[in-house]
């Protein structure tokens, strides 16, 4: 019997079953095929460092925290003209992991355009500006902690940071201290550069006046942990303030410090929109980046009040 006669011989439906079957094939090759490139394709930011800017405020003060646009749009902007980094904008934590991470619906794992997105392993350093308790898993946190603590990468808490977390004490640890409360709220403050030789601080004079809302904070920070970078002048600060807790006078706004083999920069500064407009502002924190990207250099050394 010729193939001709056999081909006659299959029935309709026994045609458009195998028709069907092809097309499923060549869709499924097409797919594997999209998703492999997609994956190969060459890293636009290849050679350069790469934070993750995390805006996660949705469980905590979210109208008290509008500057946070303003601050994220500010750091990418000196990462860009400094060529000292290239900034990653999040409002969620879903890169703050060390595992898979896929889109969602077509772009899902499985899915006809299923896409894999950047994680943890990709980054130099995390930048956060949170606010409450920021949903992520234990796996996340652990990874977060790893990517500091055995990975030698960086971390910045930028100002309500430290009023985050609370009930993840390793979180208090890797930063340096929690936030208590700001018993002056936005006020005209007057701060001492205790490190004028640190990168973040070289562009200031001993003494200056800063508008912002600066915070008190609690355990575990401890000058003994952290290298306090710049600290209010309590001798001009209304200590009878209901809020004052701390007894010791000690109100720092800026602090470096060793995680492990990671470095970690931490300020208060940054709550109104118009700190960010601040040059003084912004070369703290691009210095401070710069530093925990080492980038550039500065030993941590914790002193006692000054």
């Amino acid at each position: 019997m010729t193939s001709r006669s056999r081909k006659q011989q299959w029935p309709p439906s026994r045609r458009r079953e195998c028709s069907k079957g092809v097309v499923a094939l060549f869709i499924a090759i097409y797919t594997s095929f999209a998703a492999c490139s997609t994956q190969a394709a060459e890293d636009p930011y290849a050679g350069k460092k790469k934070i993750l800017i995390v805006a996660d405020l949705h469980t905590g003060n979210q109208i008290a925290h509008d500057g946070v646009s303003h601050a994220m749009a500010t750091l990418e902007r000196l990462g860009r003209e400094s060529g000292a980094y290239i900034a990653f904008l999040r409002t969620d934590t879903q890169l703050v992991t060390k595992g898979d991470v896929w889109g969602s619906g077509d772009y899902a794992k499985g899915g006809s355009k299923q896409t894999r997105g950047r994680n943890l392993d990709y980054f130099d350093a995390v930048v956060f500006y949170t606010n409450g308790e920021t949903q992520m898993t234990p796996d996340q946190k652990r990874d977060l902690l790893t990517f500091v603590h055995e990975d030698g990468k960086g971390f910045v808490a930028v100002h309500s940071a430290t009023a985050s977390f609370y009930t993840w004490p390793e979180y208090g640890e890797m930063v340096g201290g929690y936030f208590e409360n700001h018993p002056w709220n936005v006020f005209d403050a007057t701060v001492i550069v205790e490190r004028p030789d640190f990168p973040a601080m070289k562009h200031l004079p001993h003494e200056f006046v800063m508008h912002d809302e600066m915070y008190q904070y609690r355990a575990p920070y401890s000058r003994t942990q952290v290298d306090v970078l710049a600290s209010l002048d309590a001798s001009k600060l209304d200590l009878r303030n209901p809020g004052v807790k701390r007894t010791d006078q000690d109100f720092p706004i800026a602090w470096i410090k060793n995680y492990g083999k990671g470095r970690v920069f931490s300020s208060t500064l940054g709550h109104p929109d118009a700190s960010w407009d601040d040059p003084r502002v912004q070369t703290i924190y691009l210095e401070g980046i710069k530093w925990v990207l080492r980038l550039t250099n500065g030993e941590v050394r914790p002193h006692p009040a000054r």
